[in-house]
């Protein structure tokens, strides 16, 4: 999932200036998983506005909404009538949630409540780590599940550096060293003699590189 955390609510404010009619809108899948941007924190996020613009002495109507999924067209027209209202919409999604509602909305001011910041997973309760870092380029069969393009503070493919101690980065005794974890996961699953193949470099081209990227099924055409 994407994992996100909100802005401080002074800059948030910075964001919204002017506003006098303000929707806030939530998405209720990834960032309300991370307790960032689900209907609970739509809640929160409008009430410390309304408080912060009453002791400013701003008249600013707030209405509050949310969506299955800010990300997905079909999804994205349930909320016109408030953003037509609106003067100003603060969106609680990740960073793709806002563009796709400015593009679905393309006459309206969007601005975000968010930081986008990484593809996770929940570790626990409150916890969340990054996992993924999107290259277009899976090899995660090769590692047992464990990637070290991002888990592995010098992205090696090919071995650990020897600088780990105790199982942990020697850039930092709170980063688990990810060869130690792709070690420990084939050990457990009687495939170590996979560290023996070499693999080959990874193909960056399918990566975020200086372009953003597209991808088509012709099958799900309309």
């Amino acid at each position: 999932m994407i994992v996100a955390e909100r802005k401080p609510l002074a800059e948030i404010l910075e964001l919204v200036a002017g506003a006098k009619r303000l929707l806030v809108v939530g998405c209720d899948t990834c960032v309300a998983e991370c307790a960032a941007g689900g209907r609970k924190e739509v809640a929160e996020t409008a009430a410390l506005l309304r408080m912060a613009f009453e002791q400013a002495g701003s008249e600013v109507e707030v209405r509050e909404a949310s969506l299955d999924r800010q990300c997905v067209n079909q999804f994205l027209a349930q909320v016109g009538e408030d953003v037509a209202w609106a003067d100003t919409v603060l969106s609680l999604g990740c960073g793709a949630g806002v563009q796709a509602l400015a593009r679905f909305y393309p006459d309206q001011v969007f601005v975000p409540a968010l930081n986008t910041q990484f593809i996770g997973t929940t570790v626990e309760a409150g916890v969340w780590a990054e996992d993924c870092s999107g290259c277009g380029d899976c090899k995660l069969a090769y590692f047992g599940a464990v990637c070290p393009l991002t888990r592995c503070s010098k992205r090696l493919l090919n071995g650990p550096c020897g600088g780990s101690r105790n199982g942990k980065c020697e850039v930092s005794p709170d980063v688990d060293c990810a060869w130690q974890l792709i070690y420990d996961r084939l050990a457990a699953l009687n495939q170590l003699d996979r560290l023996r193949a070499f693999v080959a470099p990874n193909d960056w081209s399918t990566s975020h590189s200086g372009r953003p990227r597209t991808i088509i099924r012709e099958d799900r055409r309309v």
